[in-house]
């Protein structure tokens, strides 16, 4: 696996590869890697020749500074992940690399929607900085697709805007939620979980797939949005911040569900101090 920490050296490599006609799959992560990371690098491996995978903890996307003080850097447990996984690059940025101009330098993208609900409504700014970052490493990265997970539901939705916005030539893939086996979607933040914080935290998934299952049972959207919400607050230790029914292109809630409109479900809550997010396609 080649390490770079220059942004010239990486880019003389990536000329190179890109010469010889070569295809760059790019993940973009904070580290902290778990395999739903890795099943991203291992979708990205028979379908590109290169496969790039960056580490940096994006300081304009935390409004808590906290939450990014607190944000977990193994680094010598990624780069082991990483070289098991056979992965081409591994680019490690730092701030001053990623934001030469300072931090308060960034585009103000018009994100519509996406950037007035749900996670956005929680963490405003959050998405303004997601977007800047991402347009910043594929500018560097210039791959021919970008492999995203869709736990990270409503920031692929950004992402796609943002190219959209830039006109970029990169394709998104989106990759299945990767769980534990008790269903709980893997997340970096897990491990911030007691014992039995993480098996109240497995009720998340059975309320999700519980809704998805059992959907045309209910009268309404409303009926089933209020009965997930019901499930999700008996969980103890919890705060529940939201659970939405939405459009699966829009993310606009919905209240009458549409045969063959895809539609998705999306929550995010507290659970003994950790938030987690979740969702489930229906």
């Amino acid at each position: 696996m080649y390490l770079f920490k220059s942004e010239k050296q990486f880019a003389s490599f990536l000329q190179k590869e890109k010469r010889e006609g070569k295809k760059i799959g790019f993940v973009p992560t904070m580290g902290a890697l778990h395999y739903g990371h890795i099943s991203l690098i291992e979708k990205a491996k028979p379908e590109c020749d290169i496969v790039v995978c960056s580490i940096f903890v994006n300081p304009t996307q935390f409004n808590d500074k906290k939450d990014l003080e607190k944000y977990p850097r193994p680094i010598e447990h990624d780069m082991e992940m990483l070289l098991k996984a056979d992965c081409t690059v591994l680019y490690l940025p730092s701030v001053e690399e990623m934001y030469p101009e300072g931090k308060p330098h960034l585009k103000n993208y018009d994100l519509g929607y996406y950037d007035k609900v749900l996670e956005a409504a929680f963490r405003p700014g959050h998405f303004l900085g997601v977007a800047n970052v991402v347009f910043r490493l594929l500018q560097k990265v210039n791959p021919d697709v970008l492999y995203l997970g869709q736990k990270d539901f409503q920031q692929i939705q950004i992402i796609r805007k943002m190219i959209e916005i830039e006109n970029l030539p990169t394709k998104i893939e989106v990759c299945e939620i990767v769980r534990e086996a008790s269903g709980l979607a893997m997340s970096s933040r897990n491990v911030r979980l007691s014992d039995d914080a993480w098996n109240n935290a497995t009720i998340i998934s059975q309320t999700l797939f519980f809704l998805k299952e059992n959907k045309n049972n209910f009268s309404s959207v409303s009926a089933l949005r209020k009965e997930g919400i019901k499930m999700l607050k008996a969980i103890p230790d919890s705060i529940v911040e939201y659970l939405e029914v939405c459009d699966v292109e829009t993310l606009r809630s919905i209240e009458i569900s549409v045969e063959g409109k895809p539609a998705i479900i999306l929550t995010a809550i507290w659970i003994d101090g950790v938030r987690l997010i979740d969702n489930v396609l229906l």
